[in-house]
């Protein structure tokens, strides 16, 4: 599992699937499916001193995505400490946890909101299941973006192909195209390659793509995230990154579920529910 010394949980299913997580961000640090053979990527130089988030596993970002408004860049969540809302094993041996995060003094002092976020985790087989939800608690509407921020593992990035993304249109931030930039670009490719830095949004994307990695194939599947983002920094821009291995930019391509071309507006009450479901095949 991972190899980081700071405080984390383990999950267990009853066939051997397990996943690690710390509850600094609520952040899923590594997994295991039954088959074996960890399929997330976590950065050995990882620190999480002063409030810095993890590099690798599965960020929490909300209620901002990266630079697009007002917010420390990802927002706040994947900074905090949530609070363990329960775990167990499922009739069916599938483990599970749940993990919430309340606004407080330092929350609203950036962003004025009464909320709680929660996360629940379950792990078993070949899946990996992660549900952000939100609900409002105070009396006025609230806008926000989130993500689940996914470093998934490869063998070697020259390798790794995306499928199920042609014909979707994407904003390639790292042409350096601004927040707000209309999704212009349409994806033609049958099975994405990755070559140098990658950073795209793609808008209205499938509920399900697959990442090859030569052999390797793993299923992302999303449920009321409309965007999805994938980003490599390339050889350069990972160069300037200090929480980021040597060379770990060509073991690691995320993979975003998210919400951001259209923020989420939730009303006062009201509960705001997305996933994602990884799949090892």
């Amino acid at each position: 599992m991972s190899p980081l010394a700071f405080p984390t949980e383990t999950l267990r299913a009853s066939d051997g699937a397990c996943v690690e997580i710390c509850t600094h961000g609520a952040h899923v640090c590594a997994w295991q499916p039954a088959r074996g053979g960890e399929r997330l990527y976590l950065s050995r130089r990882s620190r999480i001193d002063g409030g810095a988030a993890i590099r690798g596993g599965v960020p929490v970002i909300f209620p901002q995505f990266a630079a697009e408004g007002p917010l420390p860049k990802h927002g706040f969540a994947r900074s905090r400490p949530w609070i363990g809302a329960g775990h167990g094993l499922r009739d069916d041996g599938r483990a599970y946890a749940a993990y919430t995060l309340r606004d407080d003094a330092a929350t609203r002092a950036i962003w004025p909101h009464d909320f709680q976020a929660e996360l629940n985790i379950e792990v078993g087989g070949d899946a990996l299941d992660i549900e952000l939800s939100v609900v409002n608690l105070g009396a006025e509407v609230c806008h926000f973006s989130a993500a689940l921020h996914t470093y998934l593992r490869v063998s070697d990035i020259a390798a790794a192909r995306v499928v199920g993304l042609q014909g979707v249109r994407y904003r390639d931030s790292a042409a350096g195209e601004p927040p707000g930039t209309p999704a212009r670009h349409l994806e033609t490719a049958e099975a994405l390659p990755i070559e140098g830095e990658v950073d795209r949004i793609y808008c209205h994307a499938p509920p399900q793509i697959e990442l090859r990695d030569g052999d390797t194939r793993l299923v992302v599947q999303s449920r009321n995230f409309p965007d999805l983002v994938v980003w490599n920094p390339g050889e350069a821009k990972a160069a300037a990154l200090a929480d980021l291995d040597p060379g770990g930019w060509r073991q690691m391509l995320c993979l975003e579920a998210a919400t951001i071309a259209t923020p989420v507006r939730l009303a006062p009450g009201a509960r705001w529910r997305a996933a994602q479901r990884l799949v090892a095949a």
